[in-house]
């Protein structure tokens, strides 16, 4: 699947060799990421054209000169950074997903919305026995969270905590507030019964509207303009105010509330190496559940289908497969 000028079609591509310090994944299934919808309306940087997704779960089939054959026929995740320069300030810092440099897999190199994908064996992680292949591709969004919530921690236990957006990232985000020891509520659109109806079975207690100055973090998923006032609202004096949701757009923010509130606004892009061992963590200790995420999976053929699953209140997150 390639992007040309914001268009998306399904293609023939010559498969690539494998170099040294890479392997070559057969895809079991690769998650579609809101991120991926950006791209292919050209809101999010990318070098066309190029396979997309990132979100990627798959098994060893082939190692680079002088790689390590012990991979050959794991189970995998992978980082989503292709490449990086990995001598500037950030890289040094471990902060790859920051370098100026970077070129990701999905948007600037071949992703894994494919049969095979080759990726650099430096970011490779094992999938735990115990999940599913196809619920591996929520360790990326889970990374992507654990970089957002937990580096440092932005939830303490103990706090009233506000998701917004009952999406596959705000039903991670309830999972780790909910392991950080914080009373967690979320708050949806009507339309979100069922999402809403599982971050209540995981713990979540559903408010239909943002009570004022009522939350010590809110937690913001939705990416949504809408979500994105409320949770200045939701969010009390000195609070906590989280950005995980993408809007793809320039938003208009209530932005003196920072000031007059004394607010601490953060975020987190993407993942670095410590939020993937951070998720491993999480999931191999069996505090986080991946299983029944995947709402959706289709195959490649089906793409258009599964592109505009996304975000619908039929979905939590939808997969394609080869």
């Amino acid at each position: 699947m390639k992007t040309v000028s914001g268009e998306v079609t399904l293609t023939h591509r010559a498969v690539p060799e494998v170099g040294a310090g890479q392997v070559r994944l057969e895809v079991s299934a690769t998650g579609v990421c809101g991120t991926d919808l950006h791209i292919a309306a050209d809101e999010y940087a990318s070098e066309p054209p190029v396979t997309m997704g990132h979100e990627i779960s798959g098994m060893v089939v082939e190692v680079g000169q002088g790689g390590d054959p012990s991979w050959l026929g794991q189970r995998v995740v992978c980082e989503t950074y292709f490449s990086t320069c990995e001598v500037c300030q950030m890289c040094r810092a471990g902060r790859r997903n920051l370098c100026a440099s970077r070129r990701s897999l999905g948007s600037f190199e071949d992703g894994g919305f494919a049969a095979s994908v080759v990726v650099p064996a430096l970011n490779l992680h094992a999938v735990p026995d115990h999940v599913a292949s196809e619920d591996a591709v929520l360790f990326e969004p889970l990374a992507c969270v654990a970089q957002c919530l937990l580096d440092p921690s932005r939830v303490e236990a103990g706090e009233r905590a506000l998701v917004i957006g009952p999406g596959a990232m705000g039903l991670l985000s309830i999972q780790v507030a909910l392991v950080a020891g914080a009373e967690v509520a979320c708050l949806g659109l009507a339309s979100d019964t069922r999402r809403l109806a599982v971050a209540e079975r995981m713990g979540a207690a559903i408010v239909t509207e943002a009570e004022s100055e009522a939350y010590d973090v809110v937690i913001e998923c939705s990416g949504a303009p809408a979500g994105i006032s409320a949770a200045f609202r939701a969010v009390r004096r000195g609070g906590r105010y989280v950005q995980v949701g993408i809007s793809g757009r320039e938003v208009t923010i209530p932005f003196d509330s920072v000031l007059y509130k004394e607010l601490e606004v953060s975020s987190g892009f993407a993942s670095t190496p410590g939020s993937w061992r951070r998720a491993l963590d999480l999931v191999n200790r069996r505090q986080i559940n991946l299983s029944g995420l995947v709402t959706h999976t289709l195959p490649l053929e089906r793409w258009e289908e599964a592109f505009a699953l996304v975000g619908s209140a039929d979905a939590i997150k939808v997969a394609l497969s080869p």
